[in-house]
């Protein structure tokens, strides 16, 4: 198997921190997750995560008007260029401060920084055509007492605000303007959240995070502020303002008796009115996040409470409020034309886009807000399921990348996930001591097994027939079986000293086996199909952690505590391997060890295992930040996958480190302030919200669970980050097969249409070369007359190269009925010799069944909608004949008269 797997995807969160915006055609929205960006095409109903990672997580992106090009900045300040077209990072920046805000001018030109107290202005990246420099700096304005906060442009992008902790608000030009220096508007009592300008216009809202909302009105015009026609009338005054003041120096070429003083501002504004949204919350929430649509003058602010209000200025109307929880909104922001408003909340990882005149949900998305523990593929592959400590089970389809079912009827941590075989189940193990089966046609719990006592099942496992259901306990040391049509408890499993880590079923020796792991250091094989249940002990001589049996059911494999992986045969339950994984999980340490990572990894182990459709290789994965990838016969390490690169968790770095000791010791080991943001808040037990009861803690990196899809062409990881899924990405990827110099794309070409053309070997030679264009241009060349003869001088291993490649282009070809027809002749001729090898087919199977009801999925709806739009056309002829018929015949022929033509 090669394993040329790279990122495809990121599920099961959709939403962080930072701000979200829009794209430019208004069918997308980009969200910072993590150390990742996240686009989702309302259009086409897709998810696709970016294949760019920063060091730490995202708190602010910025998306450019007239370009496909973000500026996404980190948590310690460092900026990324990303094309939107390549999916590559173009540049890195680093500020080495916080930033707050980032803001592209509506022109495209230059964009605006907040930095500490100051606002740099930068030439947006391609507009100089000297060089390529994302990050030139044109000016830097100061005069804030505090930081700045939030930025916004006027419609003619000449001039900007600023908001400032020191809750003031100023106003400042980009070029030197003769009405204008710097003007301070003040009035209010708290941090200034946002500053928005009116459209062709220099009035301005302001909007601080107590809730007080000031509508200032200006005397003066975006025209007029440029023209310099009052300078006659007025006399010139000196200030004092070292942001519109620029004395000369001893290298200045003007000379000193050119200078000039700039004079006072010459716009005035004034209040026209002040506005209070905690008169309309009534409580004392604050507004978190706000967003201004200057076309259609609507002004949206979320509050603390989960409430947003929607209201249209200058006059502060009411038009809409809605709430969407108790967790407070973290950003919002409007489409380009107003008519789709976003929404999103940190503390739930919820994702919402809405349709305020019809108010319709456009998009609804929610991940696990705590974390993934376990995960399972459906066995055509299309759908994954996965479950979190928040007792939710949610199903997702691999396809679109978006959930779309969620069970709730668990009330603690759901451990295990696993489908029947069937596909039409799935079924879920949790912490609450019940194992519940959900229906997947109708989406409903239709079964809850329980133990006759209260039992924390931590492991759980469904034999092929997907009749029985088996369950280990954390707390009874036991394992509950159970029949799944009749809900009723079969057996009691008892023999273990320990709680019982994990349970699989396996086929061994033409007879159906339960394997069991426990902390009591033994492995335990039940023969539960006979009429006295007898077990036989296996020692590993370690706290064992995980099991898991090879899908032809020969082999064995479990981890234990001491990171190694121990291989036996179920039959006779002899060792035949073992691998030493301790070297492979990596050095490294959290926040909170006082030790350096050698000696902090010693206590750490691989807890998951996984393996391939085909038996060859193993996933492993558990309290590391590396996930590897194993020979199941040679027992040496095939590949190690990082599971992320953000600094932002605890457990990526080695070594101690001196920049992080303070006078209280190490930073890691402090508990910060509530306003700091890369902390994640955990309320104490029995406490209200806001009485000084939360801690903050850094997540650590940990793979709760992992899973190849029954395709063998990806796979999937439970993550602190999320749900990461890795896939092979055939279209970039030279994958040649049997090659020789002799075989070349050229005469591959000229056999298939030369002066005496060969199309037999063309295909061979063209499987051979694994080419998805040249394939697909052989195969699509050859007429169907000839596809039996073709296929029949075909040997087995291109037989399933031929089977994979036809199932691959199902998905995206438009000659679907042409493919079928190989696919059919395929496996009527080699059935019989493809059954034989049944492990080895079924991922191909596999794959040519997900593609099928894919296709048949697309082929139904199109079909659905082909029908109701003919229904619709027949009613509508069927009602103009009626009243053409029901119309007197005089009526229809009745002259027009003088009256009627006025």
């Amino acid at each position: 198997m090669k394993f040329a797997y790279k990122f495809q995807n990121l599920l099961g969160t959709v939403y962080n921190q930072g701000n979200i915006v829009f794209t430019s055609d208004d069918n997308g929205v980009l969200s910072a997750v993590g150390n990742r960006i996240s686009a989702f095409d309302l259009k086409r109903n897709r998810s696709q995560t970016l294949p760019v990672e920063s060091h730490k997580s995202f708190t602010c992106i910025a998306l450019s008007p007239t370009s496909p090009i973000i500026i996404a900045v980190d948590e310690d300040g460092e900026a990324l260029v990303i094309s939107l077209v390549s999916k590559t990072i173009l540049h890195r920046h680093r500020f080495n401060r916080k930033i707050y805000d980032v803001q592209f001018s509506p022109d495209g030109r230059r964009f605006a920084v907040t930095f500490e107290q100051n606002v740099r202005i930068f030439t947006a990246p391609g507009q100089r055509s000297v060089d390529f420099n994302p990050f030139h700096l044109e000016r830097e304005f100061y005069g804030s007492h505090d930081e700045t906060t939030c930025i916004d442009w006027t419609s003619d992008s000449k001039v900007f605000a600023v908001g400032a902790k020191d809750m003031n608000t100023r106003i400042y030009p980009v070029a030197r303007c003769p009405n204008l220096g710097v003007y301070s508007l003040g009035g209010h009592s708290d941090v200034i959240l946002n500053c928005f300008f009116a459209r062709n216009s220099l009035a301005l809202y302001t909007l601080s995070r107590s809730g007080q909302l000031c509508v200032w009105d200006c005397d003066t015009s975006l025209q007029e502020l440029w023209t310099d026609d009052a300078e006659e009338q007025q006399p010139e005054t000196i200030t004092n303002d070292p942001l519109t003041e620029h004395r000369p120096t001893d290298g200045d070429e003007q000379p000193q008796a050119e200078w000039q003083p700039k004079r006072r501002n010459r716009i005035v504004y004034t209040k026209k009115a002040r506005h209070y949204y905690r008169e309309l919350s009534k409580d004392q929430s604050n507004v978190t996040s706000s967003c201004f649509h200057k076309d259609t003058k609507l002004l949206v602010a979320g509050l603390s409470n989960g409430s947003f209000f929607l209201h249209e200025m200058p006059d502060f109307t009411l038009i809409h409020s809605l709430s969407l929880g108790e967790q407070s909104i973290t950003s919002c922001t409007f489409n380009r034309g107003g008519e789709w408003l976003a929404l999103a909340t940190a503390g739930l990882g919820q994702l919402i886009v809405w349709e305020w005149q019809s108010q319709v949900f456009v998009l609804k998305q929610q991940g696990h807000y705590d974390q993934l523990l376990s995960l399972a593929y459906s066995p055509d592959g299309p759908y994954l399921a996965t479950g979190g400590s928040d007792g939710k089970v949610k199903l997702w389809n691999t396809t679109s990348g978006f959930s779309f079912v969620t069970f709730t009827e668990h009330t603690s941590s759901v451990t295990a996930l696993q489908f029947t075989q069937n596909g039409r189940a799935v079924l879920s193990a949790s912490l609450d001591g019940t194992v519940r089966a959900y229906d997947m046609m109708r989406y409903r719990n239709f079964r809850t097994l329980a133990s006759p006592r209260p039992a924390q099942f931590s492991c759980m496992a469904v034999d092929y027939s997907g009749e029985v259901v088996a369950a280990g306990s954390r707390d009874s040391f036991e394992v509950f079986v159970w029949s799944l049509q009749t809900g009723r408890l079969l057996e009691v499993l008892s023999g273990h000293e320990a709680p019982v880590s994990g349970v699989a079923f396996g086929s061994a020796a033409d007879k159906q086996l339960l394997v069991t792991s426990s902390w009591d250091q033994t492995v335990r094989l039940w023969d539960i199909f006979q009429a006295k249940v007898q077990s036989e002990v296996i020692r590993v001589y370690a706290e064992a952690l995980t099991v898991a049996f090879r899908p032809d059911g020969n082999e064995v494999a479990v981890c234990d505590l001491n990171s190694k992986i121990h291989f036996f045969d179920p039959s006779t339950t002899e060792q035949t391997g073992l691998i030493e994984a301790k070297a492979d999980l990596g050095n490294f340490r959290r926040d909170q060890d006082l030790v350096c990572g050698k000696t902090a990894s010693k206590g750490r182990s691989f807890t998951t295992i996984c393996y391939s459709a085909d038996g060859s290789v193993i996933l492993v994965g558990g309290r590391s930040k590396y996930i590897c990838v194993y020979h199941t016969k040679e027992h040496i390490l095939l590949r190690r996958f990082a599971v992320s690169q953000n600094w932002s968790f605890t457990g990526m770095t080695e070594f101690l480190s001196k920049r992080s000791n303070t006078e209280l010791g190490q930073r890691g080991t402090m508990d910060l302030a509530q306003n700091d943001s890369d902390k994640m808040r955990m309320s104490l037990p029995g406490v209200r919200a806001g009485d000084m009861s939360s801690r903050h803690f850094r997540p650590e990196v940990v793979v709760y669970g992992l899973q190849f899809s029954p395709t063998g062409q990806s796979w999937a990881a439970c993550s602190t980050e999320g749900l990461l899924i890795y896939s092979t990405q055939r279209d970039e990827l030279f994958d040649p097969f049997d090659l020789d110099p002799t075989i070349t794309p050229q005469a591959t070409r000229h056999l298939m249409h030369g002066p005496s053309p060969d199309p037999g070997r063309a295909l061979v030679m063209a499987l051979r070369l694994n080419q998805t264009k040249l394939m697909a241009e052989v195969i699509e060349s050859i007429d169907k007359s000839e596809i039996l003869l073709i296929v029949q001088i075909l040997s087995d291993k291109y037989t399933k190269l031929l089977l994979t490649f036809c199932a691959m282009q199902l998905e995206t070809s438009p000659h679907l009925e042409f493919y079928l027809m190989w696919i059919k002749t395929a496996l009527f001729v080699h059935g019989k010799k493809l059954k034989s090898h049944s492990s080895n087919i079924m991922p191909i199977l596999h794959t040519l069944q997900k593609a099928l009801l894919r296709k048949k999925d697309d082929v139904l709806r199109l079909t659905q909608r082909n029908v109701a739009t003919l229904d619709y056309a027949e009613t509508m002829l069927k009602l103009s004949l009626e009243e053409k018929k029901s119309r007197p015949v005089d009526e229809e022929m009745e002259p027009l008269d003088d009256h009627s033509l006025r």
